[in-house]
């Protein structure tokens, strides 16, 4: 998951009384028993992550309302923060932080480094039958669970309802073949000059679709053990599709710079007719305030190829719980309760939920059907990205690769065989 802004507008949710009913039954349930003295727990945050920080300390105030012994403070970085952030303040085994957020990429590399710790006995039962697996990636490693899952997203892709009917064009594409010819079709027609965008600047945005593409080209295994494989296949068929769009006009060459938000401003302008991106577009692009496309805004699951009909990067997150913490039972305890379904039905206007019952449940999907439909498929096909202690220096290599490759200064293969020739180093 990369950094991005999240809308703060709500969706109509359950009534207040059933939802605290709900809430406090859950913190009951499969939570620690709280201390008899008085607790402070610290607990790290991304700024804009899925939830807005209203959200977050909205749903913290409710829990600290119901936990009276239990104070928690909340401190809020950026994205690109987060991850240097929770190593440094946990170096030593002496760290400030009870609760960290942990990307769906960190698991082996935190658990490796004993940064947070297994909480695989505190796990309640119903999380392993009605939390859709795919939301379990950024709290697992090898089996164990180092976090509580907590944010489940993926990429969608949105496409201009009215650029495909000014083009003739009656459904939108469940393939990518039919997106570029649909692309084609509105680029012929003068509707817009570049009708794809993506954000496929030098950071992990990039990675994050790349891996979506290669998922349905022939399979995303990057890594075979220790052997890298994102050279072939699948991951090297992604990358020359991904290029190929560039040069024949149907992909704004722009791309190369942007990330997801310079997506969701260029969509929003009318300047695109399809654009991959997060969960969170969905609103923003259909608020009359901040976009020119409002109700013209429509979403499907990611297009499919082949025999595999969808297949949507992981970009979730989860709240490890630190092997500094003087409070771990407690620091549980918050996890617990941030990630409760009545939590998540709640506030599901910003992330939709990582519950699978709640997508049966009208009062919560009845707001949105369209989104959640297209959830509801490709929640059950995400991919993760490579699950290796040393990711981050990898996707570091990877992101320069790919902008190699995209601006045209190494061909895809020449670009992917130079960081395969690399990963013994960066494993050290």
């Amino acid at each position: 998951m990369v950094a991005i802004h999240r809308d703060r507008r709500g969706w109509p949710a359950a009534g207040a009384l059933a939802v605290v009913a709900a809430i406090l039954v859950a913190a009951c349930g499969g939570a620690a028993s709280p201390s008899a003295g008085p607790v402070t727990l610290n607990a790290l945050f991304m700024k804009q992550a899925a939830y807005s920080e209203e959200n977050v300390k909205d749903m913290t105030a409710a829990f600290t309302a119901a936990n009276p012994n239990i104070t928690v403070n909340l401190e809020f970085v950026a994205y690109d923060a987060l991850h240097d952030k929770i190593v440094t303040d946990q170096a030593g085994g002496a760290g400030t932080y009870d609760t960290v957020l942990l990307d769906a990429i960190w698991p082996a590399e935190f658990a490796k480094a004993q940064l947070v710790r297994d909480i695989t006995d505190k796990i309640p039962a119903e999380y392993k039958t009605d939390v859709f697996e795919s939301a379990f990636a950024g709290a697992q490693y090898q089996g164990k669970f180092y976090a509580v899952p907590w944010i489940n997203d993926t990429k969608f892709l949105f496409y201009n309802k009215k650029m495909l009917a000014d083009a003739g064009i009656a459904a939108p594409p469940k393939t990518w073949d039919e997106l570029l010819a649909d692309a084609k079709a509105i680029k012929d027609k003068g509707i817009v000059q570049y009708p794809i965008v993506w954000s496929w600047a030098q950071a992990e945005a990039a990675i994050c679709d790349w891996t979506q593409l290669a998922a349905v080209m022939g399979g995303a295994t990057f890594m075979d053990g220790d052997k890298p494989v994102f050279n072939q296949d699948g991951p090297l068929a992604a990358l020359e599709w991904m290029k190929k769009t560039i040069d024949d006009g149907l992909t704004n060459p722009a791309s190369t710079g942007f990330l997801e938000e310079d997506v969701r401003n260029t969509f929003s302008a009318g300047s695109a007719a399809f654009a991959l991106n997060w969960t969170y577009m969905y609103n923003l692009a259909n608020d009359p305030a901040q976009s020119k496309v409002a109700g013209q805004v429509g979403v499907v699951a990611s297009p499919g190829m082949g025999a595999t009909a969808t297949s949507g990067v992981n970009g979730g997150m989860g709240i490890a719980v630190t092997r500094s913490s003087k409070h771990p039972d407690e620091a549980v305890q918050y996890a617990l309760w941030m990630a409760s379904k009545p939590m998540q039905d709640k506030y599901a206007q910003l992330s939709l939920p990582m519950w699978k019952s709640s997508f049966d449940d009208p009062k919560i999907t009845g707001s949105a059907p369209e989104l959640f439909a297209a959830a509801k498929i490709e929640f059950t096909n995400l991919v993760v990205r490579p699950v290796v202690p040393y990711y981050t220096a990898l996707s570091s290599a990877l992101q320069v690769a790919l902008q190699e490759a995209l601006t045209g200064r190494k061909s895809p293969k020449q670009a992917l065989d130079d960081v395969a020739a690399k990963v013994p180093d960066l494993q050290k």
